[in-house]
């Protein structure tokens, strides 16, 4: 869209000299033959830069008659473009430190007299990610920061914001936090991941890798097993301890509806007491509330089984009920509140021990992987073993039907986890899990809800991903960076990284485009390829 106000005026002027006065290609001086003139709109008002610009004039050289611009213009302005690098800081700075979204950056960069379109606000914004991303992932800076430590431990995963579209891969360096690499997939296959390892151990030099934690699944097993064959792969026991204990969830989840079911009857009692102020009509609004937030409380597998948990509050509930009871007469309501949930607790009864005793089971074999009188890895398999067989002997004797089932379940993925569960208690500061790289995932879904108020990720976290996420990453591991320190080391790099960034985005132009019209999309391929076609 076109200007609709006159460019700002620059207030002040600033020369900008060339460092260099020879020639990189045949060494002769160059010759100042002009210089460059633009408005730059800084934080602090608009800068005229004069900038140098020297020509080498030797005939045959390679740079005869190609413009030399002063480097220290990229120390305040990128090019081709109209506001300096403080002002990408600055929106960089609102955004994964403050958690802004763009209008509200917008509305701070008018308050401080920035003349700038809310667009032009998103588009810094991207530049911001891509000079952020070549800071955080330089081979130099990450090769110089893991020498110190000695070693580096890997986790890897994959994030998916929505079904059907790409997979944003990411390799995080454990000990120190740093992102080694982040790049979407159309896939998470074997082939396309070996090629993410073999760069993050081009990336890391002659730092060794001593370990790799993931979760079970088998294209990245697969590929560590191709890609670093010698390096011990730590399978994620939580991923192992939700995959195994899913059946029992699922029970759980089945007896938790059927108990809910029953309870309904207690927002009918409460709805008798509303507006009562008596002490009968307080007790009664008191113990609805305790009912209603066990009811609401759930928890994620594998661990915490909400349906044991909300059987135990609504026991304890009713047995405080009794104890009220007992002590004399009490309102009608609070008799019917009782009642609502003795006939629940009692039609579901039979549902509770066994699934409490499965679940003792999953709890053993999480405080045996959590290693507590710190054994080695021998002995925390013996101990593992020596569960399972005592876990396959109870099965056998106690149960039949949906529970056994579970347990059968368990002791099949405990089968495929084996190999890769112990490796951790041999190898020094080898996590257990990857729970610190789903945590930057969290973080960076949590960024995206707080700043865009999507409740889901959206399609552009993958698509440009590569340089979205480490830059969220840089808010923890890099102090607030001012202008100077964003100016790139490497234009060139800067400018291969945005037309690849520019090439991923096309498939998705090319889907809205299809989605407004169909029959004019496709009838364009169609002429398109006509020429091509045979006759």
């Amino acid at each position: 869209m076109a200007r609709t106000t006159a460019r700002p005026v620059a207030t002040r002027e600033v020369r900008v000299d060339s460092e260099r006065r020879r020639c990189e290609a045949c060494g002769a001086r160059t010759r100042a033959d002009w210089r460059s003139r633009r408005c730059v709109t800084t934080l602090t008002g608009c800068v005229g830069l004069s900038v140098q610009v020297r020509v080498c004039h030797r005939e045959g050289c390679l740079l005869e008659g190609v413009s030399l611009r002063a480097e220290g213009e990229g120390r305040w302005v990128l090019p081709e473009h109209e506001f300096g690098l403080d002002v990408l800081a600055f929106i960089g700075a609102q955004r994964y430190r403050e958690h802004r979204s763009v209008p509200e950056i917008h509305a701070l960069l008018r308050h401080k007299g920035v003349a700038v379109s809310a667009r032009t606000c998103t588009n810094l914004l991207d530049r911001y990610d891509e000079l952020i991303s070549l800071t955080l992932l330089d081979s130099g800076r990450l090769q110089a920061a893991l020498k110190r430590q000695g070693r580096a431990v890997l986790a890897i995963d994959g994030l998916a914001p929505d079904v059907g579209h790409e997979v944003l891969w990411v390799v995080r360096e454990c000990l120190s936090g740093q992102v080694l690499l982040a790049r979407p997939l159309l896939s998470g296959g074997e082939q396309e991941l070996v090629p993410l390892l073999e760069e993050v151990k081009r990336t890391l030099g002659r730092v060794p890798i001593v370990g790799v934690v993931s979760d079970g699944q088998r294209s990245i097993r697969n590929a560590l097993a191709h890609a670093l064959p010698q390096v011990p792969h730590q399978l994620c026991h939580f991923h192992y301890l939700r995959e195994a204990a899913r059946p029992l969830y699922e029970a759980d989840r089945h007896a938790k509806k059927e108990l809910k079911k029953r309870v309904r009857e207690v927002r009918k009692v409460e709805r008798t007491v509303e507006g009562r102020q008596d002490a009968g009509a307080r007790a009664t609004q008191a113990y609805a509330a305790a009912v209603r937030s066990a009811l609401t409380d759930d928890h994620r597998p594998p661990l915490n089984p909400s349906g044991l948990l909300l059987r135990r509050r609504l026991g304890a509930i009713e047995k405080s009920l009794e104890r009220v009871f007992k002590r004399g007469a009490c309102p009608p309501e609070l008799s019917r509140l009782h009642a609502v949930l003795r006939n629940a607790l009692r039609a579901t009864a039979a549902s509770w021990p066994a699934l409490a005793r499965a679940y003792r089971w999953v709890e053993r074999t999480a405080a045996i992987l959590k290693n507590e009188p710190g054994l080695d890895a021998a002995g925390v398999r013996r101990r593992l073993a020596a569960l399972l067989a005592a876990m396959v002997l109870w099965t056998r004797r106690r149960h039949q039907g949906v529970l056994r089932q579970a347990l059968a379940h368990f002791l099949l993925e405990t089968r495929r986890y084996w190999k890769g569960l112990f490796h951790c208690y041999d190898v020094p500061e080898l996590p257990r899990t990857d729970n610190d790289l789903e945590h930057l995932f969290g973080t960076c879904r949590y960024h995206e809800r707080r700043a865009s108020g999507r409740v889901r990720g959206s399609a552009g976290l993958v698509v440009r991903g590569g340089v979205r996420l480490p830059a969220i990453a840089a808010a923890q591991l890099l102090p607030a960076l001012d202008g100077a320190h964003l100016a790139p080391g490497d234009l060139d790099a800067w400018l291969t990284l945005r037309a690849q960034l520019e090439q991923r985005r096309v498939p998705r132009v090319m889907g809205r485009r299809f989605r407004a019209d169909p029959d004019s999309y496709l009838r364009g391929i169609e002429e398109e390829f006509r020429p091509y076609l045979p006759v």
